[in-house]
């Protein structure tokens, strides 16, 4: 066993590919725990009381799947929704336990919001289970809160506390978003620099996506409220609700900053219309304008005889007139209709 501890794999894991782990014993913070700590407490009878144990593995980590095979007596179910196709939110219950599919934002995602990662959790009475690919903020942020010494009176509270992690997280980008928004509008608004579709396009992307990804299923929360594991007492019952009350808040108003990127890419696409429009009729009145001279031009420089006025002394200065008030006539017509439409 020592051997198989000293050659961890590269991925902050120990052999058995876990993250961390926690024992909590009740109204006590959380206890650090590895493999062997886990194996031990497995062991024990009835799983030692009170005590409960959550466990966070990295999937990355070839040897995580197979130990949680062998040692956690897990369903099969769990290790389906590892391969299944389908990574949208979703929490039921089956076989007495809990079986939860939670997306996340990925913790480093300064550089772009898109990358979005998936949480697997198992939960019953005694032990919660987690497994990922890529590190993520919730995740950490449950972790780091464990190790502050919050103290979780059931692998509920911890679920619970994950879900509410998770709707923090979208409500700092939808803040982020919106203030990325607000400038965006003020620059359209002020005129100091042109505001491109592009950029409001590129958010509305990532908002969309995020609010496909990380809403969960209503069906399967309303299933699980309906019909929970025993072990569930009413007080997580209520707080699982209030948790998904306020993800589904959030979610509202992800849904409305989507609808506002859509309203402003609206303005601006009319405001460049109306450019090209100004644009296009300048353009227009120039050829208009010019239309005279150009007809006048082509038919006295026909190598032809009987060219009009070629012996008269004024004949230059009568084709002038002429055109000028061709062009006159041609640039008000031009304004008249559009002053007309």
């Amino acid at each position: 066993m020592t051997e198989l501890r000293a050659s961890a794999q590269p991925y902050a894991t120990d052999f058995s590919g876990i993250v961390c782990g926690f024992r909590f014993a009740p109204d006590a913070p959380g206890v650090p725990i590895d493999s062997v700590g886990a194996l031990e407490w497995l062991a024990q009878s009835d799983y030692a009381s009170d005590d409960f144990v959550w466990l966070h593995f990295d999937l990355a980590n070839s040897a995580s799947e197979r130990w949680m095979r062998t040692q956690l007596d897990l369903p099969d179910a769990f290790f389906e929704n590892l391969r299944d196709g389908s990574h949208s939110t979703r929490i039921e219950h089956q076989e007495g336990a809990l079986l939860a599919v939670i997306n996340d934002v990925m913790f480093n995602f300064d550089v772009t919001l898109s990358e979005i990662a998936t949480l697997w959790v198992y939960t019953r009475e005694k032990l919660l289970v987690t497994a990922r690919l890529k590190p993520l903020r919730s995740i950490d942020t449950l972790r780091e809160s464990v190790r502050n010494g919050e103290v979780f009176r059931s692998t509920a509270e911890l679920l619970i506390h994950l879900l509410r992690d998770q709707a923090d997280l979208l409500v700092q980008i939808v803040r982020r978003t919106s203030i990325d928004i607000d400038a965006i509008e003020d620059r359209f608004l002020s005129m100091r620099s042109p505001a491109t579709r592009s950029e409001l396009g590129a958010s509305r992307r990532v908002l969309v996506r995020l609010q496909r990804l990380l809403a969960p299923e209503p069906g399967s929360i309303f299933r699980l409220l309906a019909r929970p594991p025993r072990w569930l007492q009413t007080f997580d019952l209520q707080d699982l609700r209030d948790a998904t009350e306020e993800f589904s808040l959030v979610l509202g108003d992800l849904a409305g900053l989507v609808e506002r990127i859509k309203l402003l890419q609206e303005e601006i696409a009319a405001r460049m219309d109306e450019q090209s429009n100004r644009t296009l009729f300048t353009l227009t009145l120039v050829t208009v304008l010019a239309l005279p001279i150009n007809i006048v031009a082509g038919i006295f420089g026909m190598n032809v005889g009987g060219v009009p006025l070629a012996e008269n002394k004024h004949g230059f200065w009568l084709m002038v007139a002429i055109v000028a008030s061709f062009t006159v006539l041609a640039g008000w017509w031009a304004f008249y209709r559009r002053r007309g439409r």
